[in-house]
């Protein structure tokens, strides 16, 4: 449950001393502009050419500036959707463009990850994801198939609440490896030690999810990875899959969530309120042939958390996690504040819509790298809830006491 997705970011702008490249695990959102298509020019954008040097190396690229600090450092966003937290003394030449960026394609995007990659991956492509793996077909194509469900849901979902979401402008990109320890040797490259604890999750800076054949995993074929569509699906419609498919499920809506302008990358939002959204879709389908969420639904996964965090919460919980992220990120206090976010989540989406997409529609006038005071986080949550909080908060538990499934 602790840090079940992990994005990596930098905290801050410092004002003149330029982009803070300090690092923490984080989720944040924010809600962008109406729907776009993707080839409309993009406004207000100026567009570079720039070599950098980074962890990795050295690259020379076309770029898009979101963000630009007074000593020269860059917040740049290039081609293949990656965003590049560059200090002042990384950028080694820059020359303004004349041409706007294009996105790469879904070909250009596989050329390059298989530059980079060990052989024997294969790429399989649906509408809008592009699939990177080296486990076999038949589970590519299950993975592909339960993420596009995921997309039209999730697009239904949204636009019954009268919020337009754009077509995502970069190819979505899951990579999917044979075995878990295939998956580490990436994942800890990508993201540290934190892997370890993780069976899957999206990183906000490369803009990718990354997991592995999750049939293997104990709970869902007892072990064994499985070769046949009909298999995986009577697999993971098993009661013990529930919270491995919830997971993937998890990664994809913060994956869809930031492509397709509900949230901003590296907007400074509250945590909860990214991982309470994530929850409200991940409950898994399981009467669908091929997996993917019910949206909408009790989480009973989270419904039973929180039931059992409910006869020691304090009488200042609501406000808590509201003011700041520290409950969600603290090992001790994360199973309690995610199974909060989730029922927080809940209660607003079925008790108070408007509100709520009038909360979100604030949200996404937040910027990149710049931090929200706490004191401004609960002022704002006030101003379409209620400056009542112990009120809301009867409400809420009354409302979250009564539900059953």
């Amino acid at each position: 449950m602790v840090q079940r997705i992990l994005t990596w970011m930098p905290s801050k702008i410092r004002g003149a001393n330029g982009i803070a490249l300090l690092f923490c695990a984080l989720t944040v959102v924010s809600v962008a502009s109406s729907a776009r298509s993707q080839d409309e020019p993009r406004p207000e954008v100026q567009t570079v050419n720039v070599e950098f040097k980074h962890q990795l190396g050295q690259t020379t690229s076309v770029g898009e500036i979101i963000v630009e600090a007074e000593d020269g450092g860059l917040l740049l966003l290039t081609p293949d959707g990656q965003l590049w937290a560059l200090q002042p003394n990384d950028i080694l030449s820059r020359s303004d463009s004349t041409e706007p960026m294009k996105a790469l394609s879904s070909e250009e995007i596989y050329a390059k990850f298989k530059l980079n990659a060990t052989d024997g991956f294969r790429v399989h492509k649906t509408s809008h994801y592009v699939i990177i793996y080296n486990t076999n077909e038949a589970y590519a194509q299950w993975v592909g198939e339960m993420y596009e469900g995921l997309y039209r849901k999730f697009h239904s979902f949204w636009k019954a609440k009268k919020i337009e979401l754009e077509e995502p402008r970069f190819p979505l990109i899951a990579i999917v490896f044979n075995t878990k320890e295939a998956y580490l040797a990436y994942a800890e490259r990508d993201i540290g030690d934190t892997a370890k604890a993780l069976i899957g999750y999206y990183n906000i800076q490369t803009n990718r999810m990354s997991s592995f054949d999750l049939t293997g995993v104990a709970g869902v074929a007892g072990g064994a990875r499985l070769n046949t569509t009909q298999l995986i699906n009577q697999a993971f419609a098993q009661p013990g899959a529930e919270r491995t498919l919830a997971t993937n499920v998890h990664e994809a809506v913060h994956q869809l969530s930031f492509n397709t302008g509900l949230q901003v990358r590296m907007a400074d939002c509250p945590l909860w309120f990214s991982e309470g959204m994530a929850m409200f879709f991940e409950t898994p389908d399981t009467n669908s042939a091929r997996g993917g969420a019910t949206v909408g639904k009790i989480n009973p996964h989270n419904w039973r958390l929180f039931a059992n965090y409910l006869p020691k919460r304090p009488a200042d919980s609501l406000t808590t996690l509201i003011t700041d992220d520290s409950r969600l990120k603290n090992a001790s206090t994360a199973s309690d504040a995610y199974s909060e976010s989730w029922a927080l989540t809940y209660f607003l989406l079925k008790v108070k819509p408007k509100q709520y997409v009038a909360y979100l529609e604030d949200l996404r006038k937040l910027k990149p790298l710049v931090d929200t005071p706490p004191r401004e986080r609960v002022a704002l949550f006030k101003s379409h809830f209620g400056e009542d909080l112990q009120e809301l908060d009867k409400e809420f538990i009354g409302f979250i006491r009564r539900q059953r499934f």
